[in-house]
């Protein structure tokens, strides 16, 4: 009987043992899975806290894309350029730019058809609340059979863009690629021809704005008042300075030979 009782008392011990081994180990491996699962609710909140961040991101830069470019110029007309339908000829076509910003813009043509297309001025830099009436040159081409083309438009388009300049600077076609990012186009105008044998306030006003650009021309080409030495005959230059002093130096003589 003794014997039965030393060998159950040694069974419970071995299975208190072995219970104790089990929750040892389960504490042991609760351990990590507890700081696991706090990891990853830290990594979670973590999470939930840098998505809205990026969401919000690119939603601004989506909204941003699809916001029309703030504009600079104010163009007349604004979204065609009109010419004269002479075929064989050489037409003009004229637009009016304004800056309407409070800061000095550079702009600059350009157009799908350079060979049969030019621009004066190509480009140039605007003061705040200046403008300018660009003349643009096209020649147009006689249709196959003399035929009158129905709807009067060409597939010919010019763009404008602008950049934004601090004042002083000298305007070279090349700031708009060193300062690609900054540029802005602000229109992309389409070639529309005028029938000469029938008036339109199109054609009336192309015709003032032509007027207008020629006139600004010989403007521009008149030289400068000169303010330097007046020139007299061919080679003679008086300096106002000069005759002073001479008359002065000569009025001095007299007075001295009237002393003795």
């Amino acid at each position: 009987m003794a014997i039965l009782d030393r060998q159950q008392r040694s069974s419970e011990r071995k299975m208190f043992g072995l219970c104790s081994f089990w929750q040892t180990s389960s504490k042991t491996n609760n351990s990590p899975s507890s700081s696991s699962t706090r990891n990853l609710n830290h990594n979670g909140s973590r999470h939930s806290e840098t998505v809205p961040v990026k969401r919000s991101k690119s939603v601004s830069f989506i909204a941003r894309s699809l916001l029309p470019p703030r504009r600079r110029l104010r163009l007349d007309p604004s979204n065609n350029l009109y010419f004269p339908y002479e075929p064989g000829t050489q037409a003009r076509s004229a637009i009016r730019l304004k800056n309407t910003s409070k800061s000095h813009v550079a702009f600059k043509f350009q157009t799908t058809a350079p060979k049969s297309c030019f621009m004066r001025p190509p480009g140039g830099i605007l003061a705040p609340g200046e403008s300018i009436i660009a003349t643009v040159f096209k020649f147009i081409e006689r249709p196959e059979n003399n035929e009158v083309p129905v709807d009067l438009k060409s597939k010919v388009k010019f763009k404008i863009m602008s950049l934004k300049v601090t004042a002083g600077v000298d305007y070279l076609p090349e700031l708009f690629d060193e300062q690609r990012e900054q540029v802005t186009v602000e229109r992309i105008l389409r070639v529309v021809f005028l029938d000469v044998g029938r008036p339109s306030p199109a054609l009336d006003k192309l015709k003032r704005q032509l007027a207008e650009a020629e006139a600004a021309l010989e403007t521009r080409k008149k030289p400068a008042p000169d303010t330097g030495p007046r020139v007299v005959g061919e080679g003679l230059v008086i300096d106002e300075w000069k005759e002073r002093r001479e008359k002065y130096l000569a009025r001095q003589q007299v007075e001295a030979v009237d002393s003795t």
